[in-house]
């Protein structure tokens, strides 16, 4: 605690002056400096104020299994990391390379809505309405910082374990914007709560975030899904207390999966890279090596589905070296009575939206 304490006072200057950066450019936007642009239909913002790690992706998924069935839907992201530029509608056999890990992930999910990825999201969803006349909602994916754009309805995440109040601007801590900026906000969810919530808890969450008139708040965890092969999604895995799992992700806060795996098996070694990490051989041959060394006979390699989109990238390599990795697939779940009323509030703002 004393190492990050000093860590963050020595970094403090620098959280000063980006500090100073971003509350200018906010200024600019609300003096109308810099204008925002809002469009005719309706798109839904899902981002935090910190550097990931929240639950955007599966937040997203969540939306469009809920509306998918009854409106055309779309999603737009701007394909972090990926090595392209450019406007580009992704496709079933697009690489994460192409397009980025998380597009790749929702297209492999939901082959029937367009994925686009564009670095300019005002340029990007003209072009969508030309191209898809009858979508009737996109949802930006990490937009919450992306002022150019005046979404219809801003949905903020932000940790249970790691709120926005009690975090600090980069680089000290891990904050975009300054704490104030929720107020942008329409919905807030607090994401990656423990399974069971007490009503307590909820009100000091409540309390600690003090949310304004306008916002509503919701409560969601994460229910993790049986793993599949990454390569055979039809052969399963079981997790149970004599199995060893290694974990090999690249993911921004893995605490709540480790955390998980612990309460299923005995033992949960892993391999940590930094977010969107781009796995190259030698992380594999590392992986393989530790697996191999592992003396447990009952023994699997777990992944998350967003790292498995880059580690596809080596299926020549995994396949030759007989490497088994299997996907720990995630869904968005909301605690009591959050499910029905958060349902019901983006059906109800869907409904009454106005050009």
């Amino acid at each position: 605690m004393i190492q990050k304490f000093l860590v963050q006072l020595l970094l403090s200057p620098i959280s000063l002056l980006y500090g100073i950066g971003v509350s200018i450019r906010a200024l600019l936007y609300r003096i109308g400096v810099l204008k925002s642009i809002r469009f005719d239909l309706p798109t839904i913002s899902v981002g935090n104020l910190s550097i990931g790690g929240a639950g955007k992706s599966p937040h997203i998924e969540y939306l469009v299994r809920l509306l998918k069935d009854y409106i055309f839907v779309a999603t737009l992201s701007r394909g972090y990391q990926r090595k392209t530029k450019g406007y580009l509608e992704v496709q079933r056999n697009s690489t994460a390379l192409q397009v980025g890990d998380e597009p790749m992930q929702f297209k492999r999910k939901f082959p029937e809505i367009p994925v686009i990825v564009s670095e300019s999201r005002t340029l990007a969803i003209p072009k969508m309405m030309g191209t898809y006349p009858k979508v009737q909602c996109i949802l930006l994916d990490d937009a919450f910082q992306h002022r150019a754009i005046d979404p219809s309805l801003n949905v903020l995440l932000t940790e249970y374990n790691r709120p926005f109040t009690k975090d600090w601007l980069l680089p000290s801590g891990r904050l975009r914007e300054p704490r104030n900026a929720y107020h942008r906000a329409d919905v807030i969810v607090v994401s990656k709560c423990p399974p069971e919530l007490s009503e307590l808890d909820r009100e000091k969450m409540i309390a600690e975030l003090n949310p304004y008139n306008h916002q509503q708040i919701f409560f969601s965890y994460y229910k993790y899904q049986q793993p599949y092969y990454i390569f055979k999604p039809n052969l399963k895995a079981k997790l149970e207390r004599d199995v060893s799992v290694l974990l090999i992700c690249a993911i921004a806060g893995s605490d709540y999966l480790i955390d998980y795996l612990h309460t299923k098996v005995e033992e949960v070694a892993s391999l940590e890279y930094e977010d969107h990490h781009y796995f190259n051989k030698s992380d594999l041959g590392t992986l393989k090596t530790k697996f191999d060394n592992i003396q447990n006979p009952k023994k699997v390699i777990i992944t998350t589905e967003k790292d498995a989109m880059r580690l596809m990238e080596h299926h020549k390599f995994l396949i030759e070296n007989k490497i088994p990795i299997f996907v720990l697939p995630i869904e968005v779940a909301f605690h009591g009575n959050d499910g029905p009323l958060f349902d019901e509030y983006i059906k109800q703002f869907l409904l009454e939206f106005k050009a």
